[in-house]
């Protein structure tokens, strides 16, 4: 898989444990003797869900939620075994969603 570039996408609800995850792969990336494009931050997803709060009587009354998904692009250029390696037995946070493509 040294095809030369390795695109890793994060994503997650909470952006302090996403940063901390970006680190971590960063860090190992470099360890291991590859270098790094990134980390990038891509625009935040926001999404707004409107709910009323009691369906019989006060129907005009509601409440707001929203759910805000962070995105961190990370691009490892040059990756030798010993990334593939360390990469993947590294043990990351739970919550993080990442894709990886080769």
């Amino acid at each position: 898989m040294n095809k030369g570039k390795i695109r890793v996408l994060l994503r997650s609800f909470d952006h302090k444990i996403l940063d901390q995850t970006v680190l971590d792969i960063a860090e190992t990336a470099l360890n291991s003797g590859a270098q790094i494009i990134g980390p990038v931050p891509l625009p935040t997803k926001r999404e707004t869900f409107t709910v009323i709060r009691g369906p019989h009587i006060d129907k005009k009354s509601q409440e707001a939620f929203e759910r805000r998904t962070h995105c961190r692009l990370l691009d490892i250029i040059k990756p030798t075994p010993r990334t593939l390696e360390a990469l993947s037995s590294l043990s990351l946070a739970a919550g993080v969603g990442i894709e990886i493509k080769g």
